[in-house]
């Protein structure tokens, strides 16, 4: 994919992997860039920066898991600024916690963006991208969509999902000349991970260095981005020993330092939001 003078779209473009796939894009010749995120007030510092590259923003200030907002922002932003050649969809979150102590109301937060919100925003940019017989949608995974982590089942969950959308997606619009990317980051070091424990033997790589990992990717035409050695060792050994990776994922994992599981009685299950 050639970069000088299009036209882009990033979700969770206010801070992390978001915001330095933004920066690295205006830095690789953009003409425009449109900026999704909830808050406008973030949004606006991030702007900031890419104007000063000389580079035409737009601040959509949007929860996507809102469909109808979606939905006409999506079609103004179209209609007002042309259309749009790359759609980065990066917003996320993760809850990490317990399966048997999870929240219903994080399991849903955690389904309704991850996917759902993100479902919505391809769907309409897709059908325009359709149209005009070009575009490139990249789908924000993780490894974690390769290898599931204990304690983050619910955002592995998700991540495994993004990377089935991503490759039916594939099959489905290139006959509209619509190149569908997935992008696969390991820990990256981020606000998002600030409140996680972390994984042992997990080294934490830049949100710049995902974001320069998706621009060699893209200029190369590679379906699938892998982001550092770890990744790529990851899974290259889960597709020769998955038994062995699945052991390590739980010698790995959080939870695994916890000295003695809890009674399950003590998980008060008639009191659980399920």
């Amino acid at each position: 994919m050639k970069l000088l003078g299009k036209t882009g779209l990033i979700t969770g473009a206010s801070r992390g992997i978001g915001r330095a796939i933004t920066l690295e894009l205006a830095h690789q010749g953009f003409k425009r860039l449109l900026l999704v995120a909830r808050d406008a007030k973030q949004l606006t510092a991030v702007a900031a920066e890419v104007e000063a590259m000389g580079v035409d923003v737009v601040i959509i200030a949007l929860d996507l898991t809102q469909l109808t907002a979606v939905n006409i922002a999506i079609s103004q932003a179209w209609r007002d600024y042309g259309p749009i050649d790359l759609l980065v969809n990066c917003a996320g979150v993760a809850h990490q916690t317990s399966f048997l102590k999870a929240q219903l109301s994080q399991v849903q937060n955690e389904l309704n963006l991850n996917l759902m919100g993100t479902y919505a925003i391809t769907r309409l940019v897709a059908r325009r991208m359709a149209q005009r017989q070009q575009g490139t949608i990249v789908n924000v995974s993780s490894l974690m969509g390769k290898i599931a982590a204990p304690t983050m089942a619910t955002y592995s969950a998700t991540k495994f999902a993004l990377l089935g959308f991503t490759e039916a997606l594939r099959g489905e619009l290139a006959p509209y000349n619509i190149r569908v990317v997935a992008l696969l980051p390991s820990l990256t070091n981020t606000d998002m991970i600030a409140d996680l424990e972390w994984f042992r033997w997990m080294k934490p790589v830049s949100p710049k260095k995902v974001a320069q990992a998706l621009v060699k990717g893209l200029q190369h035409n590679r379906r699938e981005i892998l982001v550092g050695w770890q990744s790529h060792l990851a899974v290259w050994c889960q597709r020769l020993v998955p038994r062995l990776i699945e052991q390590i994922s739980v010698m790995a994992a959080p939870l695994s330092r916890v000295p003695q599981v809890r009674p399950l009685e003590s998980l008060q299950l008639t009191r659980s939001p399920f």
